[in-house]
């Protein structure tokens, strides 16, 4: 047998491993205290590099026994698919297509891209690595370097409150696709229950009636608008954030309808949410295929694809445009919020997380720029119906999933038909990332049910969704990666995380994934912090942060 003593830079995040029986033996001998001058130490038999596939290198996290214990995904595409489902979400459909059009069409695709290449890969593969080497989820990983803690508080906290309103979206759509399967569509004509007396006919509105300055996408007072706004919401019987009002029993209901789904599809672990992910992973390819294949045929509808590959490289000298595509780089790839630590955990050791990394992230960018086609098509559409610029009908957010492309959808034949695919495509990109979200925090989900009752379905809930949309995941989780990327490339070392994947993969991640992790990125996450609001979002963070730090200093005391 061979007696091994570890390096001293080797030692301070190794724990004691259990005996594993196997026929080749080696027994490591790792100090695991030292304290008022005593030395502890802990013998552990480790398996041959010929045994389980499992490297035998010294500070392996885990022993074969403990590996074969830990629960792992049923096929490496079950894993695929989690990931690029949590990746690719609403934001992918309602915000990136806005934004390139507003910014420079395919001029924004240059900082996009750049930004991707020496910042969102390099933290999607940091993350990756982390979990899968460590088998830990994204509180416990940090034993690696217990005073950063926090980040793994951080990161579970800005999980919950977006869970928060991400779920209310979630049945939002599950209410519009209850209303869509009627003969004809209710945001189709005025004269319902919920309309105002000044509804308009969509028929009636055009350039000259609009030429108050005005856009189409911002008056409020169309049949889809209104049944948005007053049949959904009943946003016109409050009067602010500080009237919330009753909850509403039919989006109650369909938001319990979300929360027991996401129960079952989480209730066996991996095992079932890896099962899931087939169909509200790959759901939604249909689905932006079949509507770009009917948006294209629709009359001005090259109108708006011109409008969105428009290329204006003046954007670029504009520092915002900059901004927004760093922006959302990070927020599309999902990086900061522990699911990819966590999902990563589940694979096996020596599975190939680099290329993972790869495949992805650029799967998600891909599916970011194929939506703007199946979106802008439409808007063109819409643009060509009412006599308008494209820039009058082009919008973001709710206003777009919600009330302009639900309008367009209701002037087309067969609109029922079209309604209840587009609905059903906005659930299965809303369910796999809620679902990823929920599996950071499933023991908070009960918390995240009844705080969504009493808030965010109520007749003012509409309120406290923008509140935190604007900065419940804003400064905050850039904040949680900052330090996350501090913590493993400075202080747990990027010579060290390099050599953790050494052991899983063979190979050591060359010079450029290195310099990005330890400088590049870093700097990249200190450039994009929208300092406006700094001060409110990262509040939360902080207190996450510190709490975690406290709970290290008691367990190094």
């Amino acid at each position: 047998m061979n007696i091994q003593v570890l390096p001293d830079h080797k030692l301070s995040s190794v724990a004691p491993l259990k005996p594993c029986n196997v026929e080749k033996k080696e027994v490591e001998l790792i100090l695991v205290k030292d304290q008022n001058g005593v030395q502890y130490t802990s013998s552990t038999i480790m398996p041959t590099p010929s045994t389980h596939g499992t490297p035998s290198t010294h500070g392996t996290p885990c022993t074969a026994e403990e590996l074969e214990e830990r629960e792992t995904w049923g096929k490496k595409i079950d894993f695929l698919l989690s990931v690029i489902g949590f990746a690719v979400d609403l934001a992918n459909v309602w915000r990136f297509p806005y934004l390139c059009y507003k910014n420079g069409g395919g001029a924004f695709l240059i900082p996009y891209i750049l930004f991707l290449v020496i910042a969102g890969m390099p933290l999607f593969y940091m993350e990756l690595a982390l979990g899968q080497y460590n088998r830990e989820g994204a509180a416990t990983v940090w034993k690696i370097c217990p005073v950063f803690k926090g980040v793994g508080y951080t990161v579970i906290i800005i999980a919950l409150y977006v869970g928060f309103y991400y779920n209310v979206i979630i049945a939002w759509s599950l209410y519009y696709l209850f209303s869509s399967m009627t003969s004809e569509l209710p945001w189709l004509h005025c004269g319902n229950a919920w309309n105002s007396p000044n509804c308009t006919d969509p028929k009636l509105l055009n350039g000259s009636f609009l030429g108050n300055g005005t856009s189409y996408a911002k008056y409020k007072m169309t049949p889809a608008a209104e049944f948005y706004e007053r049949g959904v919401l009943h946003l016109h019987e409050s009067r602010g954030i500080q009237d919330l009002g009753m909850p509403r029993w039919e989006l109650v209901l369909c938001l319990v309808a979300v929360v027991f789904l996401l129960y079952f599809s989480l209730w066996k672990g991996v095992k079932s949410s890896g099962k899931v992910v087939y169909i509200t992973a790959t759901m939604p390819y249909v689905v932006l295929f079949v509507l770009l294949i009917r948006g294209i045929t629709l009359p001005g509808a090259m109108d708006g694809i011109r409008a969105y590959l428009h290329i204006d490289f003046k954007q670029l000298n504009d520092p915002k445009v900059w901004i927004d595509a760093a922006t959302q780089i990070f927020y599309s790839l999902g990086a900061g919020f522990g699911v990819l630590i966590a999902f990563a955990s589940y694979n096996k050791f020596d599975n190939n997380c680099y290329r993972d990394a790869i495949l992805t992230s650029t799967v998600n960018c891909v599916t970011s720029f194929f939506s703007g086609f199946a979106i802008f098509s439409v808007l063109g559409y819409m643009a060509y119906k009412h006599g308008v610029r494209i820039e009058d009908v082009a919008t973001e957010g709710a206003g777009l999933v919600f009330i302009i492309y639900p309008e367009a959808i209701s002037t087309l034949p067969g609109s029922t038909f079209w309604a209840i695919v587009f609905f059903i495509m906005l659930l299965t990109l809303g369910i796999d990332s809620s679902v990823a979200l929920s599996n950071i925090c499933n023991n908070l989900l009960s918390l995240c049910l009844c705080i969504c009752l009493s808030l965010a379905v109520c007749q003012g809930g509409i309120y406290v969704l923008t509140l935190l949309d604007n900065y419940a995941a804003g400064t905050s989780i850039l904040f949680g990666v900052l330090i996350e990327a501090i913590g493993v490339s400075w202080f747990y070392g990027v010579d060290r995380f390099s050599e953790d994947i050494e052991r899983m993969m063979g190979f050591k991640p060359g010079l450029y994934w290195r310099l990005c992790w330890k400088f590049v990125s870093p700097t990249f996450l200190l450039g994009v912090f929208p300092s406006h609001r700094a001060s409110t979002s990262a509040l939360l963070a902080v207190w996450g942060f510190r709490l975690g730090f406290c709970t290290a200093l008691c367990d190094i005391g």
